[in-house]
């Protein structure tokens, strides 16, 4: 999809696939019409987005699979890295409504499958929940252990509230090294306060603060700070889903931090740990069983 050039190049380098040539096409009245100048005909079709900012490019993915599928495709999967809505797994408010279950339904009508890179799974176990379609998770804790690995030394992996802790007891357990949780008290969207436990045990070491999506960034700015006034050397801080909304990247670098780096499962220029592999076998992996299920 327009945008997601580099990471389907990344793809193409490890699957057996041609890139196809797909236009998407503007009315003048806002209106968009995907052209498949690649023959898609008893062909299995991968379509890669990334969907940060997703209310503007949800239609133009929703057409083009549905159109695929019109165009005779064997097979329609998407590959979204980062998989939105997945924090609206509640009715927060009365006057609200369980949005990424709405989501889900739109997704599963218009594919066949379906690979993500760790969404968001807090009140929900897996993605059969809601997603009616095969499903694959591209798990990153591997390859960021391998990056703090290669990059940090003497690491403690923190993760910024409780929800994280699914994600930094992965990391250090690939990477070999302590970690803990601190303690959020959210009172809306950019007004976040966390607390840190003793860290005196872990004196000397470098900090790493691990989170799966950083979108304002006032979790991690949070964060930091308390590990700065706990004595702890400036942070090096590590986004799975680099979203950066507003001025979050540049609030979390006036914050004094060692570095920031994410995974490139949304184009960011922090962009440091690769996950077209782990995609990529995933990917394998579901075109695999439906190759089984379509013979």
């Amino acid at each position: 999809m327009p945008g997601n050039d580099g990471f389907a190049s990344q793809l193409r380098s490890i699957l057996t696939a041609e890139i196809g040539d797909m236009q998407m096409h503007h009315f003048p009245d806002g209106e968009s019409c995907p052209r498949f100048m690649t023959a898609v005909a008893g062909r299995d079709v991968i379509l890669a987005c990334a969907l940060d900012r997703p209310d503007g490019k949800i239609m133009e993915l929703y057409l083009a699979a549905s159109v695929a599928r019109e165009l005779g495709a064997r097979s329609v999967g998407l590959v979204i890295p980062y998989l939105p809505y997945m924090r609206q797994d509640a009715r927060f408010m009365e006057q609200e409504g369980v949005t990424s279950a709405h989501f889900a339904r739109l997704i599963s009508g218009c594919c066949d499958w379906l690979v993500t890179v760790d969404p968001h799974l807090h009140r929900y176990h897996d993605l059969a929940q809601i997603y009616t379609v095969p499903s694959r998770i591209a798990h990153a804790a591997p390859e960021l252990a391998k990056w703090i690995v290669a990059n940090v030394a003497l690491p403690v992996i923190i993760g910024p509230d409780v929800e994280s802790e699914q994600w930094v007891a992965s990391v250090a357990a690939e990477a070999g090294c302590p970690h803990t949780v601190l303690h959020k008290k959210r009172r809306g969207d950019r007004d976040v306060e966390v607390s840190i436990p003793d860290v005196a045990e872990w004196s000397g070491r470098t900090p790493v603060l691990v989170d799966d999506i950083v979108s304002t960034a006032r979790t991690m700015v949070a964060a930091v700070k308390q590990v700065k006034a706990a004595g702890m050397a400036p942070p090096v801080c590590i986004a799975i889903h680099p979203l950066f909304a507003g001025d979050g990247y540049i609030a979390l670098q006036v914050a004094g931090v060692e570095r920031i780096v994410s995974c490139n499962t949304i184009a960011h220029s922090s962009n440091r740990i690769d996950m077209a592999k782990v995609v990529a076998v995933a990917i394998e992996d579901l075109l695999g069983a439906h190759s089984k299920v379509v013979t």
